[in-house]
């Protein structure tokens, strides 16, 4: 009747006919245990031994004869929570281990406004700085006007920085996006211009085409690449770039 959540418990199949046969006949000679239990008396010997040591079965002696009897059921409750503090001692080291081998890295699309979206949760959700070169502002992209005061709210509440290398022509069309962002940003020199854009946050870098000041493609498209050492290697170039622009 119980083996089945006994041996889920942790219990070998023996041990689990075993303490029941206990449960249902009560303290019994190995002989009986057995003949209850259908296992063979020189694997009762084992699994009561085996049960003793989880606490499970103690021994009788009534003149001189060596019986066997069950321990309360809620015993199982404390092996079950004994197994879990076991586990809960070791689990910040094993999963430390685990998240060394587990870097994932990866790469896809995202495509339209909604995919813009997500590209802003995935800001949001890293909560880390973002660094973005060749900024053009399309924040300022009309069809963002109802989405980006609520994340800026967020943002501001999980104080995430952003720092902007924006290009050289923001300054001159849409220097509204600069009140926008807030302080630091910089500017790239006019001749470094591009109709591209890379944002830097977390493990992600995320490449913008066909982009210009204030405004998105139609058909927004973002290629995400998401790699621990490709970003740390994008957020070297960047150091570089901020290092060598001008503020005003």
């Amino acid at each position: 009747m119980y083996e089945e959540l006994l041996r889920e418990v942790g219990l070998s199949q023996n041990e689990a006919r075993v303490y029941e046969a206990l449960l249902q006949i009560g303290e019994s000679s190995v002989q009986t245990i057995s003949l209850r239990s259908k296992v063979h008396r020189r694997n009762v010997y084992d699994s009561l031994n085996k049960l003793m040591e989880k606490g499970l079965a103690s021994e009788v002696f009534v003149k001189g004869e060596k019986n066997f009897k069950a321990i309360n059921p809620r015993r199982l409750l404390e092996l079950l929570k004994e197994k879990e503090e076991k586990v809960n001692n070791f689990l910040p080291e094993m999963q430390l281990k685990y998240e060394a081998l587990e870097e994932k890295e990866e790469a896809y699309l995202y495509r339209g406004i909604e995919g813009f979206k997500n590209y802003l949760q995935d800001i949001l959700k890293t909560g880390e700085t973002v660094y973005f070169i060749g900024a053009k502002g399309f924040w300022l992209d009309e069809r963002l006007k109802h989405f980006l005061p609520r994340f800026q709210r967020e943002r501001k509440k999980q104080g995430i920085k952003f720092m902007h290398l924006f290009d050289y022509e923001v300054k001159e069309q849409k220097s509204e996006i600069l009140k926008f962002v807030g302080k630091p940003y910089k500017f790239i020199p006019k001749e470094y211009s591009s109709p591209t854009a890379v944002d830097i946050f977390g493990d992600y870098v995320v490449t913008f085409v066909g982009v210009k000041p204030g405004q998105l493609e139609e058909e927004p498209l973002m290629f995400v690449m998401k790699s621990k050492r490709l970003a740390d290697g994008y957020r070297k170039f960047f150091q570089f770039m901020w290092d060598h622009s001008k503020e005003e």
